[in-house]
């Protein structure tokens, strides 16, 4: 049985004459493999413009329903509404997958409520691999966080929270709330396309702030900035301290076969990253004192609900 493939986006105008070709290229391949559904919420001409060049080879439509603070959330539910398949994989517009990587994240919901397999830059400009960095040291110390989701709609008709910024780690704990089970596949590697170097700086600090919602994660991060700072009274010990980053990062390379897709030199930029989050998640709890996140011209303030949290939701609307 063929699954849905949710796919949300909102473009501008730049955004689409730089990368129409190329997703209008993956669609065309994509649409053999899935039931695709691209829920585009760009403004009306760039909307008009992507319905010409994609209603003859998906479902090209528009967000509809009420609108979440979050718009992709918007646009995953308006996506699941739109689709029947009782499984479906929800994917940023720069994930890239083949047919067999495809067929194994659904197949691998025999056995599990959520599939998260494990995303990798292709091609890799320097912010890519500084980038990898973060995964690798991700798969070393738990798991990462890809743009694409496999999911049983058991665990998703229902909808998750819109007024969120983590929306994927949201999805994860709401189907767990649900019953469900998470599958971490690190062995299934998909592809993405790396974003512009504007928009890969754009992101640092709301990369932070997404530790927010993972206490034990956010008071490390947090530990080392004082760390790092203390360390200056002994500034040779710094190299003791990029030697340890390059460490990890180079088991989380090796994990589950990731030496077949990261290179050799990816664990080097795990210094890089380490003091860019140093740094960042500090700036976070300032954002998240000020209000939150700054997104779409208002803030986010919550990054994901607790476990618990969606749990007491869920056991109130059932008593009711």
């Amino acid at each position: 049985m063929r699954p849905d493939y949710v796919l949300p986006l909102r473009w501008d105008a730049a955004t689409s004459r730089s990368e129409l070709p190329e997703l209008t290229a993956y669609l065309e391949r994509l649409r053999d493999w899935a039931d695709v559904v691209v829920v585009d919420g760009s403004d009306e001409p760039i909307f008009a413009e992507h319905h010409r060049a994609w209603s003859t080879l998906v479902r090209h439509i528009a967000p509809d329903g009420p609108p979440t603070p979050n718009g992709k959330v918007a646009g995953v539910l308006t996506g699941i509404r739109a689709t029947a398949q009782p499984r479906f994989v929800i994917a940023d517009d720069d994930v890239r997958y083949r047919e067999a990587e495809l067929a194994e994240v659904v197949r691998r919901l025999d056995a599990a409520g959520l599939i998260a397999p494990q995303n990798h830059f292709r091609p890799l400009p320097w912010h890519a691999r500084w980038d990898t960095a973060r995964s690798l040291l991700n798969r070393a110390l738990d798991h990462d966080y890809p743009g694409t989701l496999a999911v049983r709609r058991e665990f998703a008709a229902d909808g998750y929270r819109g007024d969120v910024l983590f929306e994927n780690l949201e999805l994860m704990r709401t189907v767990i709330a649900r019953g469900g089970t998470i599958e971490h596949a690190k062995d299934v590697f998909v592809e993405r396309r790396p974003p512009t170097v504007r928009h890969f700086w754009s992101q640092r600090v709301r990369q932070a702030y997404d530790s927010s919602a993972q206490p034990a994660r956010l008071a490390a991060e947090l530990a080392l900035l004082p760390a790092l700072l203390l360390q200056a009274r002994a500034p040779k010990g710094y190299l003791a301290w990029a030697a340890a980053a390059v460490a990890v990062a180079a088991c989380g390379r090796r994990v589950a076969g990731g030496s077949s897709v990261y290179a050799r030199t990816a664990p080097l930029w795990a210094p890089a990253w380490v003091l860019e989050r140093a740094i960042t998640a500090w700036i976070a709890v300032g954002w998240r004192a000020a209000g939150g996140v700054p997104y779409a011209g208002g803030r986010l303030r919550h990054s994901a609900s607790s476990l618990s949290e969606l749990r007491r939701a869920l056991a109130a609307a059932r008593s009711r």
